[in-house]
C-alpha cells in the first residue's frame, strides 16, 4: 500500500496564522495541503479512522487551546517529591509509533494536533506555581522541537519562573535543537532508553539506544539533569537477555554517576486503555502477559521482580526510583 508522506495535508482551524507557531509550520512544509476547519475534533475525533493505518501517513492539525491549559497529575503518575503535579498537553500524539504506548488506546487518530498559542499555556501556569510541570506527556515534545520551538520556550518560561520546575521526556536524538541553551537547574530532560530488540520490534522510528545515549551525555556534558528512564520493561520472548544486554551498552556508553536521577518501570496502562488495546491490537505478544488490576490500572503481576532484574543489572543504583504512571 503506499501512503501519502508525512504532514502531506495540514488542517488548520480558523484563526490559527495570527500566531507564529503556526505560520514557521507552515513555511516548514510549503508543499503540504492547507485544509481550512472549523474545530480540530471535526478531524481528529472522526468515527472510524484506523490508527494503525494512520500512523504511516500523520496529518497534522493546527489549533487554538481553549480551555484546559493543564490538567493535574494522576495518582498513577510519579511526582518526583513534588506536592503540586501537573502536566501540559500542547500536543496531542506522537511522532514515534510505539506499540505499547498508551496514546493508542486513548485518542481515536494518529494525527498530531498542535495548539500553536502556548502562550496562553504559560499565562494559566504562571497562577499555580510552584509547580512540577511534565510538558512532554501526551507527546514526545522534543522530537518536535524542529517544527515548533516549544521546549525552547520552555526553556525561556523557566529562566524567568524559578517556581516552575520542568520534565521533558524524549526518545529523540534531537539534543542539538536545544544544546546551545545554558543548562537550568529547575529543568530536567528525561531519556526513555530500551533495548535495541525492544526498539526495532516495537519502537518504530525512534533512535537506537546508543544514539539516545550519546544524546544524553551531550547534555550532561553541558550540565543539564539528565534523568534516565527505563521504562517501560516490556516482556517478549528473550526479555531479559536484551535488558542485561542493554544494561551493559549503558554501562560503556555513559557516566552513570553523572545523572540526576534513575526511572525504571514495568509495564502498565490504565485499565480502561488496556481494554481498549486489546480490541485492536489482541495480536501483541505485549499485551499477551499475564496483568493484575489494581486501583485502576493493569499491571504486569511480576512487576516488582521485573523492576529488581533490571535494576541490578544496572548494579543495584541506590537512587533508584520506580515509577507509577501509564507507559509512553
Amino acid at each position: 500500500m503506499t501512503y501519502n508522506k508525512f504532514f502531506s495535508h495540514i488542517y488548520a482551524e480558523d484563526g490559527v496564522w495570527e500566531y507564529a507557531a503556526a505560520e514557521a509550520i507552515r513555511a516548514a512544509f510549503s508543499d503540504s495541503i492547507v485544509v481550512p476547519v472549523r474545530h480540530y475534533k471535526d478531524v481528529f475525533c472522526k468515527k472510524g479512522q484506523d490508527f494503525d493505518k494512520q500512523k504511516n501517513s500523520p496529518m497534522l492539525i493546527l489549533a487554538i487551546k481553549q480551555s484546559s491549559f493543564y490538567y493535574s497529575g494522576s495518582e498513577m503518575c510519579d511526582s518526583f517529591g513534588h506536592s503540586n503535579f501537573i502536566y501540559t498537553s500542547e500536543i496531542m500524539n506522537c511522532l514515534y509509533n510505539c506499540e505499547y504506548c498508551y496514546l493508542r488506546g486513548m485518542y481515536p487518530s494518529a494525527n498530531i494536533v498542535v495548539f500553536v498559542n502556548q502562550e496562553d499555556t504559560f499565562k494559566a501556569i504562571e497562577r499555580v506555581l510552584p509547580a512540577y510541570i511534565c510538558v512532554s506527556y501526551d507527546t514526545d515534545l522534543l522530537s518536535l522541537e524542529y517544527l515548533t520551538g516549544f521546549v525552547r520556550n520552555w526553556m525561556n518560561f523557566c529562566k524567568c519562573h524559578p517556581g516552575a520546575e520542568i520534565e521533558v521526556r524524549t526518545k529523540s536524538a534531537a539534543f542539538k535543537y536545544i544544546k546551545d541553551i545554558p543548562s537550568l537547574s529547575n529543568v530536567t530532560l528525561s531519556w526513555t532508553l530500551s533495548p535495541d530488540l525492544v526498539i526495532s520490534r516495537f519502537e518504530k522510528g525512534t533512535p537506537t539506544l546508543v544514539t539516545r545515549l550519546l544524546n544524553m551525555q551531550a547534555a550532561m556534558d553541558r550540565g543539564w539533569n539528565v534523568r534516565m528512564c527505563i521504562d517501560p520493561i516490556v516482556k517478549f520472548s528473550g526479555w531479559r537477555d536484551a535488558y542485561k544486554e542493554m544494561a551493559a551498552v549503558i554501562r560503556n556508553k555513559i557516566d552513570l554517576d553523572c545523572l540526576f536521577d534513575i526511572s525504571i518501570g514495568a509495564f502498565r496502562l490504565p485499565s480502561d486503555i488496556y481494554r481498549k488495546m486489546l480490541k485492536f491490537a489482541h495480536y501483541s505478544e505485549l499485551l499477551a502477559y499475564p496483568m493484575n488490576e489494581i486501583d485502576g490500572g493493569m499491571w504486569y503481576v511480576d512487576d516488582i521482580e521485573i523492576v529488581r532484574y533490571v535494576n541490578e543489572r544496572l548494579q543495584g543504583r541506590d537512587h533508584l526510583v520506580a515509577p507509577r504512571h501509564p507507559a509512553k
